[in-house]
């Protein structure tokens, strides 16, 4: 016998099953995709949107899939869902740097820490999933910025929120010299104590998915010490951007 379903929740899922080929859609086309009409996918985009299964890209007018659905895949044992399927690495350069490695996303104008393997360290950085964090801040949340695109970028430079204490231009000139080395590292930006070096994670596009990062005590995690460590760290970004892609 054919259980009985509730259609509203039918047509939210089949809206999101739209992104199974496509990283954004416009309202038409999800409309169009689905068969309903402009106005009902409307509404149910924003009850998604709500929750924080889509996302809006401001710039674009085009939906994308929310950070809601990551915190979700945290608890499937999917190989290939990109948090479980570079936690083998981030295993191996946290064993061979000896430092928390961590794995975060952009969400709009936050970035989500969606996988995170602790150093044995008894001093160390503790680093729960699942946390939201700025992006103006930190060296993950830098290489998000620097290697997004130029909309993304002005969104987040034009935010009505952004620091005051926060100089722009000389946060743009960061991006600049970050995008030049490939790498970013911050001192204590965000959390006293805590230093952090980042690299960037790219898709098959070309595009900037993830941020790979290492951090600990300032004291361990010097600017030395990330100068001598970036090669290694960018050689695993780069070996996850392959899988990734």
């Amino acid at each position: 016998m054919e259980k009985k379903t509730v259609r509203s929740v039918e047509r939210a899922l089949d809206i999101l099953l739209c992104f199974t080929t496509q990283h954004e859609l416009s309202l038409t086309e999800i409309s169009h995709q689905v068969g309903l009409n402009k106005s009902t996918v409307y509404r149910l985009l924003a009850s998604l949107e709500k929750k924080g299964f889509v996302a809006k890209n401001e710039a674009t007018e085009k939906y994308r899939l929310g950070f809601r659905v990551w915190e979700l895949s945290a608890h499937l044992e999917r190989v290939d869902d990109p948090a479980v399927m570079l936690l083998p690495e981030m295993e191996r350069l946290r064993d061979i740097l000896d430092e928390t490695v961590t794995l975060y996303v952009r969400d709009g104008k936050e970035r989500v820490r969606v996988q995170a393997v602790e150093s044995k360290q008894t001093i160390r950085r503790v680093a729960p999933i699942g946390v939201r964090m700025p992006l103006n801040v930190g060296a993950s949340g830098k290489i998000l910025v620097a290697y997004a695109e130029p909309e993304v970028q002005e969104m987040i430079l034009n935010d009505p929120d952004w620091p005051e204490h926060i100089d722009k231009e000389a946060f743009m000139l960061q991006l600049l010299k970050i995008r030049q080395l490939g790498y970013a590292t911050s001192v204590e930006e965000r959390e006293a104590g805590t230093s952090a070096i980042a690299a960037p994670i790219f898709n098959r596009q070309g595009k900037c998915v993830a941020a790979l990062a290492v951090s600990g005590p300032t004291g361990r995690l010097t600017l030395e010490k990330m100068e001598e460590i970036a090669p290694t760290v960018m050689d695993f970004a780069s070996r996850m951007s392959k899988m990734v892609g």
